[in-house]
Protein backbone atom coordinates (compact mmCIF):
# COMPACT_ATOMS: atom_id res chain seq x y z
CA UNK A 1 0.00 0.00 0.00
CA UNK A 2 1.64 3.28 -0.67
CA UNK A 3 0.74 6.29 1.40
CA UNK A 4 -0.83 9.93 0.28
CA UNK A 5 -1.27 12.93 2.29
CA UNK A 6 -3.49 15.65 2.54
CA UNK A 7 -1.48 19.00 2.02
CA UNK A 8 -4.38 20.54 3.82
CA UNK A 9 -5.42 18.20 6.52
CA UNK A 10 -2.84 16.08 6.93
CA UNK A 11 -4.85 13.71 6.31
CA UNK A 12 -3.58 10.46 4.21
CA UNK A 13 -5.14 8.05 2.98
CA UNK A 14 -4.00 4.65 1.40
CA UNK A 15 -3.94 3.85 -2.69
CA UNK A 16 -3.54 -0.04 -3.12
CA UNK A 17 -0.27 -1.22 -5.11
CA UNK A 18 -2.61 -1.71 -8.20
CA UNK A 19 -3.76 1.80 -8.45
CA UNK A 20 -0.35 3.29 -7.80
CA UNK A 21 1.02 0.71 -10.49
CA UNK A 22 -1.54 1.93 -12.93
CA UNK A 23 -0.83 5.85 -12.33
CA UNK A 24 2.87 4.86 -12.30
CA UNK A 25 2.24 2.97 -15.84
CA UNK A 26 0.17 5.65 -17.34
CA UNK A 27 3.03 8.24 -16.88
CA UNK A 28 5.85 6.11 -18.50
CA UNK A 29 3.43 4.10 -20.94
CA UNK A 30 3.89 5.14 -24.24
CA UNK A 31 0.38 4.20 -25.17
CA UNK A 32 -1.15 6.89 -22.29
CA UNK A 33 -3.42 8.48 -25.05
CA UNK A 34 -5.68 5.19 -25.63
CA UNK A 35 -5.80 3.98 -21.76
CA UNK A 36 -6.07 7.73 -20.44
CA UNK A 37 -10.54 8.06 -20.61
CA UNK A 38 -10.15 4.39 -19.01
CA UNK A 39 -7.73 5.71 -16.56
CA UNK A 40 -9.62 8.78 -15.26
CA UNK A 41 -12.97 6.75 -14.77
CA UNK A 42 -10.46 4.64 -12.39
CA UNK A 43 -9.11 7.94 -10.28
CA UNK A 44 -13.27 8.98 -10.63
CA UNK A 45 -14.22 5.84 -8.49
CA UNK A 46 -11.22 5.69 -6.18
CA UNK A 47 -12.02 9.59 -5.46
CA UNK A 48 -15.58 8.45 -4.40
CA UNK A 49 -14.89 5.43 -2.43
CA UNK A 50 -12.33 7.93 -1.00
CA UNK A 51 -15.36 10.15 0.10
CA UNK A 52 -17.00 7.64 1.32
CA UNK A 53 -13.94 5.97 3.74
CA UNK A 54 -13.85 8.96 5.28
CA UNK A 55 -17.45 9.84 5.66
CA UNK A 56 -17.67 6.11 7.60
CA UNK A 57 -14.53 7.25 9.07
CA UNK A 58 -15.70 10.17 10.47
CA UNK A 59 -19.10 8.66 11.19
CA UNK A 60 -17.69 6.36 13.15
CA UNK A 61 -15.81 8.32 15.45
CA UNK A 62 -18.95 10.30 16.25
CA UNK A 63 -20.29 7.26 17.18
CA UNK A 64 -17.74 6.20 19.36
CA UNK A 65 -17.59 9.69 20.80
CA UNK A 66 -21.31 9.46 21.55
CA UNK A 67 -21.34 5.69 23.49
CA UNK A 68 -18.19 7.01 25.54
CA UNK A 69 -20.29 10.40 26.27
CA UNK A 70 -23.19 7.83 27.03
CA UNK A 71 -21.27 5.88 29.43
CA UNK A 72 -19.96 8.39 31.15
CA UNK A 73 -23.83 9.85 31.37
CA UNK A 74 -24.92 6.40 32.97
CA UNK A 75 -22.09 6.13 35.15
CA UNK A 76 -22.54 9.34 36.97
CA UNK A 77 -26.14 9.08 37.21
CA UNK A 78 -25.24 5.64 39.11
CA UNK A 79 -23.24 8.05 41.27
CA UNK A 80 -26.36 10.50 42.04
CA UNK A 81 -28.64 7.31 43.00
CA UNK A 82 -26.05 6.63 46.18
CA UNK A 83 -27.62 7.96 49.01
CA UNK A 84 -31.17 9.84 48.85
CA UNK A 85 -29.81 13.19 50.46
CA UNK A 86 -26.60 13.33 49.48
CA UNK A 87 -27.42 12.43 46.48
CA UNK A 88 -30.28 14.61 45.61
CA UNK A 89 -27.91 17.46 46.53
CA UNK A 90 -24.92 15.85 44.74
CA UNK A 91 -27.10 15.09 41.86
CA UNK A 92 -29.03 18.74 42.10
CA UNK A 93 -25.54 20.32 41.88
CA UNK A 94 -23.90 17.37 39.35
CA UNK A 95 -27.21 17.32 37.78
CA UNK A 96 -26.47 20.85 36.69
CA UNK A 97 -23.06 20.36 36.12
CA UNK A 98 -23.57 17.27 33.68
CA UNK A 99 -26.23 19.16 31.97
CA UNK A 100 -23.92 22.07 31.66
CA UNK A 101 -21.25 19.20 30.70
CA UNK A 102 -23.78 17.70 28.55
CA UNK A 103 -24.41 20.57 26.72
CA UNK A 104 -21.23 21.30 26.45
CA UNK A 105 -20.40 18.16 24.98
CA UNK A 106 -23.21 18.06 22.78
CA UNK A 107 -21.79 21.84 21.82
CA UNK A 108 -18.60 20.33 21.41
CA UNK A 109 -20.43 16.99 19.32
CA UNK A 110 -21.62 19.07 17.10
CA UNK A 111 -19.21 20.98 16.44
CA UNK A 112 -16.88 17.96 15.90
CA UNK A 113 -19.39 16.98 13.71
CA UNK A 114 -19.42 20.25 11.76
CA UNK A 115 -15.96 20.22 11.40
CA UNK A 116 -15.64 16.62 10.73
CA UNK A 117 -18.40 17.43 7.95
CA UNK A 118 -16.43 20.65 7.32
CA UNK A 119 -13.03 18.48 7.61
CA UNK A 120 -14.87 15.90 4.67
CA UNK A 121 -16.02 18.58 2.53
CA UNK A 122 -12.71 20.46 3.24
CA UNK A 123 -10.26 16.85 2.27
CA UNK A 124 -13.31 16.23 -0.56
CA UNK A 125 -12.65 19.50 -2.22
CA UNK A 126 -8.58 19.10 -1.90
CA UNK A 127 -9.28 15.48 -3.38
CA UNK A 128 -10.94 17.24 -6.13
CA UNK A 129 -8.39 19.94 -6.73
CA UNK A 130 -5.78 17.43 -6.61
CA UNK A 131 -7.22 14.96 -9.15
CA UNK A 132 -8.49 18.12 -11.17
CA UNK A 133 -4.80 19.13 -11.26
CA UNK A 134 -3.86 15.46 -11.78
CA UNK A 135 -6.22 15.82 -14.77
CA UNK A 136 -4.87 18.62 -15.93
CA UNK A 137 -1.63 17.31 -15.82
CA UNK A 138 -2.74 14.61 -17.56
CA UNK A 139 -4.58 16.36 -20.28
CA UNK A 140 -1.32 18.80 -20.58
CA UNK A 141 0.96 15.13 -20.96
CA UNK A 142 -1.68 13.91 -23.08
CA UNK A 143 -1.42 17.11 -25.32
CA UNK A 144 2.52 16.56 -25.50
CA UNK A 145 1.95 12.95 -26.32
CA UNK A 146 -0.86 14.21 -29.24
CA UNK A 147 1.77 16.39 -30.35
CA UNK A 148 4.32 13.81 -30.28
CA UNK A 149 2.80 11.13 -31.52
CA UNK A 150 1.77 13.32 -34.41
CA UNK A 151 5.05 14.88 -35.18
CA UNK A 152 6.27 11.10 -35.08
CA UNK A 153 3.17 10.53 -37.32
CA UNK A 154 4.14 13.05 -39.69
CA UNK A 155 7.60 11.98 -39.66
CA UNK A 156 6.60 8.11 -40.14
CA UNK A 157 4.95 9.34 -43.13
CA UNK A 158 7.45 11.26 -44.59
CA UNK A 159 9.76 8.48 -43.59
CA UNK A 160 7.58 5.96 -45.20
CA UNK A 161 6.97 8.10 -48.70
CA UNK A 162 10.44 8.56 -48.93
CA UNK A 163 11.15 5.41 -48.53
CA UNK A 164 8.03 4.31 -50.89
CA UNK A 165 10.04 6.88 -53.43
CA UNK A 166 13.82 5.31 -52.74
CA UNK A 167 11.89 1.52 -53.62
CA UNK A 168 10.03 2.99 -56.78
CA UNK A 169 13.43 4.20 -57.84
CA UNK A 170 14.64 1.17 -57.28
CA UNK A 171 11.72 -1.02 -58.31
CA UNK A 172 11.95 1.36 -61.84
CA UNK A 173 15.73 1.19 -61.88
CA UNK A 174 15.53 -2.62 -61.30
CA UNK A 175 12.65 -2.99 -64.66
CA UNK A 176 14.75 -0.20 -66.76
CA UNK A 177 18.12 -2.66 -65.84
CA UNK A 178 16.03 -6.22 -66.50
CA UNK A 179 14.64 -4.92 -69.72
CA UNK A 180 17.92 -3.61 -70.47
CA UNK A 181 19.86 -7.20 -70.31
CA UNK A 182 16.40 -8.75 -71.78
CA UNK A 183 16.87 -6.69 -75.07
CA UNK A 184 20.96 -6.98 -75.11
CA UNK A 185 20.52 -10.79 -74.48
CA UNK A 186 18.07 -11.08 -76.93
CA UNK A 187 19.97 -9.16 -79.23
CA UNK A 188 23.40 -10.67 -78.43
CA UNK A 189 21.01 -14.35 -79.03
CA UNK A 190 20.09 -13.53 -82.29
CA UNK A 191 23.29 -12.43 -83.13
CA UNK A 192 24.86 -15.58 -81.73
CA UNK A 193 22.09 -17.19 -83.56
CA UNK A 194 22.44 -15.67 -87.11
CA UNK A 195 26.29 -15.93 -86.68
CA UNK A 196 26.32 -19.85 -85.16
CA UNK A 197 23.30 -20.60 -88.23
CA UNK A 198 25.93 -18.76 -91.15
CA UNK A 199 29.18 -21.24 -89.26
CA UNK A 200 27.04 -24.03 -89.16
CA UNK A 201 25.61 -23.39 -93.19
CA UNK A 202 29.54 -23.08 -94.01
CA UNK A 203 30.34 -26.41 -92.20
CA UNK A 204 27.70 -28.36 -93.61
CA UNK A 205 28.88 -27.06 -97.11
CA UNK A 206 32.79 -27.64 -96.54
CA UNK A 207 31.70 -31.72 -94.99
CA UNK A 208 29.98 -32.16 -98.48
CA UNK A 209 32.80 -30.48 -100.56
CA UNK A 210 35.28 -32.49 -98.11
CA UNK A 211 32.74 -35.59 -99.30
CA UNK A 212 32.71 -34.75 -102.97
CA UNK A 213 36.33 -34.65 -102.87
CA UNK A 214 37.04 -37.85 -101.13
CA UNK A 215 34.77 -39.31 -103.60
CA UNK A 216 36.15 -37.05 -106.52
CA UNK A 217 39.36 -36.19 -104.95
CA UNK A 218 39.41 -32.78 -106.25
CA UNK A 219 38.05 -34.61 -109.79
CA UNK A 220 35.62 -31.99 -111.94
CA UNK A 221 33.24 -34.08 -113.87
CA UNK A 222 32.90 -32.75 -117.22
CA UNK A 223 30.17 -33.28 -119.27
CA UNK A 224 27.54 -35.36 -118.44
CA UNK A 225 28.53 -39.16 -118.12
CA UNK A 226 31.65 -40.34 -116.80
CA UNK A 227 32.14 -41.43 -120.15
CA UNK A 228 32.17 -37.84 -121.57
CA UNK A 229 34.69 -36.85 -118.92
CA UNK A 230 36.98 -39.69 -119.51
CA UNK A 231 36.98 -38.89 -123.06
CA UNK A 232 37.69 -35.37 -122.61
CA UNK A 233 40.05 -35.60 -119.80
CA UNK A 234 42.18 -38.12 -122.09
CA UNK A 235 41.94 -35.47 -125.64
CA UNK A 236 43.40 -32.75 -123.09
CA UNK A 237 46.56 -34.51 -122.95
CA UNK A 238 46.69 -36.56 -126.21
CA UNK A 239 48.54 -34.82 -128.08
CA UNK A 240 51.41 -34.03 -125.44
CA UNK A 241 51.56 -37.76 -123.87
CA UNK A 242 50.11 -39.80 -126.53
CA UNK A 243 50.73 -38.37 -129.84
CA UNK A 244 50.19 -41.88 -131.38
CA UNK A 245 47.55 -43.38 -129.19
CA UNK A 246 44.34 -45.07 -130.57
CA UNK A 247 41.40 -44.03 -127.91
CA UNK A 248 37.85 -44.42 -129.02
CA UNK A 249 34.10 -45.85 -128.53
CA UNK A 250 34.01 -49.64 -128.62
CA UNK A 251 31.53 -50.01 -131.46
CA UNK A 252 32.07 -53.28 -132.72
CA UNK A 253 29.24 -55.60 -130.95
CA UNK A 254 29.70 -58.54 -133.24
CA UNK A 255 30.19 -60.86 -130.45
CA UNK A 256 27.11 -59.83 -128.44
CA UNK A 257 28.66 -57.45 -126.54
CA UNK A 258 31.28 -54.42 -126.41
CA UNK A 259 33.01 -52.35 -123.59
CA UNK A 260 32.83 -48.59 -123.89
CA UNK A 261 36.60 -47.57 -124.77
CA UNK A 262 39.20 -49.71 -126.47
CA UNK A 263 42.96 -47.49 -125.87
CA UNK A 264 45.90 -48.86 -128.10
CA UNK A 265 49.10 -46.96 -128.15
CA UNK A 266 52.15 -47.76 -130.83
CA UNK A 267 55.79 -47.14 -130.80
CA UNK A 268 58.09 -45.37 -133.71
CA UNK A 269 58.43 -48.70 -135.38
CA UNK A 270 55.01 -49.19 -135.35
CA UNK A 271 54.77 -52.24 -132.78
CA UNK A 272 51.62 -51.61 -130.30
CA UNK A 273 52.88 -50.96 -126.72
CA UNK A 274 49.75 -51.42 -124.94
CA UNK A 275 46.49 -51.89 -125.21
CA UNK A 276 43.55 -51.66 -122.60
CA UNK A 277 39.33 -52.72 -122.41
CA UNK A 278 37.80 -49.77 -120.49
CA UNK A 279 34.12 -49.65 -119.04
CA UNK A 280 33.27 -46.85 -117.43
CA UNK A 281 29.98 -47.01 -114.83
CA UNK A 282 28.69 -44.40 -112.87
CA UNK A 283 26.38 -44.41 -110.01
CA UNK A 284 23.76 -42.28 -111.55
CA UNK A 285 23.57 -44.73 -114.15
CA UNK A 286 22.15 -47.69 -112.47
CA UNK A 287 20.45 -45.91 -109.40
CA UNK A 288 17.27 -48.13 -109.25
CA UNK A 289 19.39 -51.54 -108.78
CA UNK A 290 22.77 -50.05 -107.37
CA UNK A 291 25.14 -51.89 -108.36
CA UNK A 292 28.63 -53.63 -107.43
CA UNK A 293 31.44 -53.38 -109.45
CA UNK A 294 32.03 -57.03 -109.62
CA UNK A 295 28.84 -57.70 -111.61
CA UNK A 296 30.96 -56.20 -114.41
CA UNK A 297 34.40 -58.24 -114.31
CA UNK A 298 33.36 -60.86 -115.93
CA UNK A 299 32.00 -59.10 -119.19
CA UNK A 300 34.72 -57.05 -119.04
CA UNK A 301 37.44 -59.71 -119.15
CA UNK A 302 35.13 -61.34 -121.83
CA UNK A 303 35.35 -58.04 -123.91
CA UNK A 304 38.87 -57.48 -123.11
CA UNK A 305 39.56 -60.92 -124.51
CA UNK A 306 37.17 -61.08 -127.51
CA UNK A 307 38.91 -57.59 -128.41
CA UNK A 308 42.12 -58.51 -128.12
CA UNK A 309 43.34 -56.42 -125.48
CA UNK A 310 46.15 -56.99 -122.86
CA UNK A 311 45.12 -54.74 -120.03
CA UNK A 312 41.18 -54.26 -119.09
CA UNK A 313 40.52 -51.51 -116.64
CA UNK A 314 36.90 -50.80 -114.83
CA UNK A 315 36.25 -46.88 -114.44
CA UNK A 316 33.96 -47.10 -111.67
CA UNK A 317 31.88 -44.47 -109.30
CA UNK A 318 29.73 -47.57 -107.67
CA UNK A 319 29.91 -48.38 -104.22
CA UNK A 320 31.78 -44.73 -103.05
CA UNK A 321 31.34 -46.05 -99.81
CA UNK A 322 33.40 -48.69 -100.30
CA UNK A 323 37.02 -47.74 -98.96
CA UNK A 324 38.41 -50.47 -100.79
CA UNK A 325 37.92 -48.79 -103.92
CA UNK A 326 38.33 -45.11 -102.35
CA UNK A 327 42.07 -45.80 -101.89
CA UNK A 328 43.31 -45.69 -105.17
CA UNK A 329 43.90 -48.36 -107.76
CA UNK A 330 42.15 -51.89 -106.89
CA UNK A 331 44.34 -55.18 -108.54
CA UNK A 332 41.83 -57.56 -109.51
CA UNK A 333 44.39 -60.75 -110.54
CA UNK A 334 42.83 -63.04 -107.99
CA UNK A 335 39.57 -63.16 -110.08
CA UNK A 336 40.58 -61.96 -113.58
CA UNK A 337 44.18 -61.60 -115.44
CA UNK A 338 45.39 -58.15 -115.92
CA UNK A 339 42.19 -56.28 -114.54
CA UNK A 340 42.27 -53.43 -112.36
CA UNK A 341 39.11 -51.12 -110.87
CA UNK A 342 39.89 -47.66 -110.29
CA UNK A 343 37.91 -44.00 -109.85
CA UNK A 344 37.68 -41.67 -112.58
CA UNK A 345 40.54 -39.26 -111.18
CA UNK A 346 43.09 -42.62 -111.67
CA UNK A 347 41.77 -42.57 -115.22
CA UNK A 348 44.90 -41.48 -116.57
CA UNK A 349 47.29 -41.90 -113.87
CA UNK A 350 46.55 -46.00 -115.15
CA UNK A 351 47.21 -45.26 -118.82
CA UNK A 352 50.17 -43.79 -117.71
CA UNK A 353 51.23 -46.63 -115.19
CA UNK A 354 50.29 -49.47 -117.74
CA UNK A 355 51.89 -47.78 -121.13
CA UNK A 356 56.03 -47.17 -119.05
CA UNK A 357 55.37 -50.93 -117.97
CA UNK A 358 54.63 -52.20 -121.34
CA UNK A 359 57.12 -50.10 -123.08
CA UNK A 360 59.57 -51.45 -120.70
CA UNK A 361 58.01 -55.07 -121.42
CA UNK A 362 58.59 -54.00 -125.27
CA UNK A 363 62.16 -53.24 -124.55
CA UNK A 364 62.96 -56.70 -123.11
CA UNK A 365 60.75 -58.15 -125.27
CA UNK A 366 63.51 -56.92 -128.47
CA UNK A 367 65.84 -57.94 -125.87
CA UNK A 368 64.94 -61.49 -125.88
CA UNK A 369 64.31 -62.16 -129.42
CA UNK A 370 68.27 -60.78 -129.64
CA UNK A 371 69.22 -63.18 -127.68
CA UNK A 372 67.49 -66.05 -129.05
CA UNK A 373 68.78 -65.34 -132.12
CA UNK A 374 72.28 -65.53 -130.70
CA UNK A 375 71.61 -68.61 -128.64
CA UNK A 376 72.14 -66.72 -125.52
CA UNK A 377 70.40 -67.95 -122.19
CA UNK A 378 66.82 -66.32 -121.34
CA UNK A 379 67.88 -66.46 -117.69
CA UNK A 380 69.07 -62.92 -117.58
CA UNK A 381 66.14 -61.87 -119.46
CA UNK A 382 63.59 -63.40 -116.54
CA UNK A 383 65.47 -61.60 -114.07
CA UNK A 384 65.56 -58.21 -115.64
CA UNK A 385 61.32 -59.32 -116.01
CA UNK A 386 61.46 -60.15 -112.05
CA UNK A 387 63.54 -56.53 -111.44
CA UNK A 388 60.81 -54.72 -113.57
CA UNK A 389 57.89 -56.57 -111.30
CA UNK A 390 59.61 -55.59 -108.39
CA UNK A 391 59.77 -51.80 -109.24
CA UNK A 392 56.22 -51.60 -110.71
CA UNK A 393 55.19 -53.03 -107.78
CA UNK A 394 57.16 -50.78 -105.68
CA UNK A 395 55.74 -47.92 -107.19
CA UNK A 396 52.62 -49.40 -107.08
CA UNK A 397 52.35 -49.40 -102.87
CA UNK A 398 53.64 -45.85 -103.52
CA UNK A 399 50.95 -44.42 -105.18
CA UNK A 400 48.80 -46.18 -103.08
CA UNK A 401 50.03 -45.22 -99.76
CA UNK A 402 50.12 -41.37 -101.19
CA UNK A 403 46.10 -42.24 -101.90
CA UNK A 404 45.57 -43.51 -98.71
CA UNK A 405 47.34 -40.82 -96.77
CA UNK A 406 45.04 -38.31 -98.66
CA UNK A 407 42.11 -40.37 -97.67
CA UNK A 408 43.04 -39.93 -94.19
CA UNK A 409 43.38 -36.16 -94.01
CA UNK A 410 39.96 -35.52 -96.03
CA UNK A 411 38.57 -37.86 -93.06
CA UNK A 412 40.46 -36.44 -90.19
CA UNK A 413 39.43 -32.67 -92.22
CA UNK A 414 35.43 -33.97 -92.14
CA UNK A 415 35.60 -35.21 -88.42
CA UNK A 416 37.24 -31.70 -87.31
CA UNK A 417 34.44 -30.03 -88.77
CA UNK A 418 31.45 -32.57 -87.77
CA UNK A 419 32.70 -31.65 -84.15
CA UNK A 420 32.88 -28.17 -84.76
CA UNK A 421 29.15 -28.25 -86.18
CA UNK A 422 28.03 -30.32 -82.56
CA UNK A 423 29.78 -27.72 -80.87
CA UNK A 424 28.13 -24.92 -82.21
CA UNK A 425 24.66 -26.84 -82.11
CA UNK A 426 25.36 -27.06 -78.35
CA UNK A 427 25.73 -23.38 -77.68
CA UNK A 428 22.47 -22.51 -79.35
CA UNK A 429 21.00 -25.46 -76.88
CA UNK A 430 22.42 -23.59 -73.94
CA UNK A 431 21.61 -20.00 -75.23
CA UNK A 432 17.99 -21.67 -75.30
CA UNK A 433 18.52 -22.53 -71.81
CA UNK A 434 19.79 -19.06 -70.94
CA UNK A 435 16.40 -17.54 -72.82
CA UNK A 436 14.25 -19.80 -70.74
CA UNK A 437 15.46 -18.80 -67.45
CA UNK A 438 15.86 -15.06 -68.45
CA UNK A 439 11.84 -15.39 -69.20
CA UNK A 440 12.01 -16.91 -65.83
CA UNK A 441 13.06 -14.08 -63.62
CA UNK A 442 10.86 -11.83 -61.52
CA UNK A 443 10.90 -9.08 -59.15
CA UNK A 444 10.17 -11.44 -56.31
CA UNK A 445 12.73 -13.62 -57.25
CA UNK A 446 15.05 -11.12 -57.42
CA UNK A 447 14.37 -9.91 -53.99
CA UNK A 448 14.51 -13.42 -52.33
CA UNK A 449 16.98 -13.57 -49.90
CA UNK A 450 17.23 -9.73 -49.26
CA UNK A 451 14.25 -8.94 -46.33
CA UNK A 452 15.16 -4.97 -46.97
CA UNK A 453 14.13 -4.86 -50.43
CA UNK A 454 11.33 -7.70 -49.78
CA UNK A 455 9.74 -5.46 -46.66
CA UNK A 456 10.24 -2.03 -48.88
CA UNK A 457 8.52 -3.95 -52.11
CA UNK A 458 5.74 -5.35 -49.69
CA UNK A 459 5.23 -1.61 -48.26
CA UNK A 460 5.32 -0.11 -51.57
CA UNK A 461 2.86 -2.74 -52.17
CA UNK A 462 0.40 -2.06 -49.34
CA UNK A 463 0.52 1.74 -50.42
CA UNK A 464 -0.46 0.56 -53.93
CA UNK A 465 -3.52 -1.08 -52.54
CA UNK A 466 -4.74 1.77 -50.03
CA UNK A 467 -4.97 4.21 -52.72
Amino acid sequence: MHEIKCPHCSKAFKIDEAGYADIAKQVRDTEFESQLHERLELAEREKQNAVDLAKTKLAGEFQRTAAVKDTEIQDLKAKLNEGEMARKIAVTEALSTVEKERDALQNQLAQAQQEKENLAKLAQANLLNELQKAAAAKDSEIQALKSRLDSMAVAQQLAITQAVGTVEKERDKLKNGLEKVVLEKQLSEQSLKDRYETQIKDRDEAIERLRDMKARLSTKMVGETLEQHCEIEFNRIRATAFPRAYFEKDNDARTGSKGDFIFRDIDDSGTEIVSIMFEMKNESDRTATKSKNEDFLKELDKDRTEKGCEYAVLVSMLEPDNELYNTGIVDMFHRYPKMYVVRPQFFIPMITLLRNASMNTVKYKAELALVKSQNIDITNFENDLDTFKTAFSKNYELASKKFQTAIDEIDKSIDHLQKTKDALLGTDRNLRLANDKAQDVTIKKLVRGNPTMAGKFEALKKADTEN
